[in-house]
C-alpha cells in the first residue's frame, strides 16, 4: 500500500515561511491526486491544498489562497507545500494524504485513504 512521509515542519514567527515535503512510495497511477490537510487542537481537519498528479491543477482552501503554493515532482513522487506569510492560526499538525480515483477538489473535500504521520507547524512569536 501507499506510504507517505512528511517533513519540513517547525517553529516560525508570524509572517515567516516554511516548506513541507511529502515523499510517497508504492504510488501507482490509480492515485490521481495528493494533498495536504491540517488539524489544530479542538478543530476539525481541514483540506488545505490538493494537486493533480497529471496536470498540476490544484485546489486551495480559502484560508490559504495567495499564501500557500502546492507543487509536485513526479520523478521523485514528492509533493511540496510552500507556506508564506504564516499566521498563528496556521498552527496545526499537517498531514499529506491520497486516495484512489479522486481528483484534487474531492480529495481535499473528503480526505484520503492513506495518510502520513504528520508534521507539526507552529507559528508563534
Amino acid at each position: 500500500q501507499v506510504q507517505l512521509v512528511e517533513s519540513g515542519g517547525g517553529l516560525v514567527q508570524p509572517g515567516g515561511s516554511l516548506r513541507l515535503s511529502c515523499a510517497a512510495s508504492r504510488f501507482t497511477l490509480d492515485y490521481r491526486a495528493i494533498g495536504w490537510f491540517r488539524q489544530a487542537p479542538g478543530k476539525e481537519r481541514e483540506g488545505v491544498s490538493c494537486i493533480s498528479r497529471s496536470d498540476g491543477s490544484a485546489y486551495y482552501a480559502d484560508s490559504v489562497k495567495g499564501r500557500f503554493t502546492i507543487s509536485r515532482d513526479n520523478t521523485k513522487n514528492t509533493v511540496y507545500l510552500q507556506m508564506n506569510s504564516l499566521k498563528p492560526e496556521d498552527t496545526a499538525v499537517y498531514y499529506c494524504a491520497t486516495a484512489k480515483g479522486l481528483g484534487p477538489t474531492p480529495l481535499c473535500g473528503t480526505g484520503g485513504h492513506f495518510w502520513g504521520q504528520g508534521t507539526q507547524v507552529t507559528v508563534s512569536s
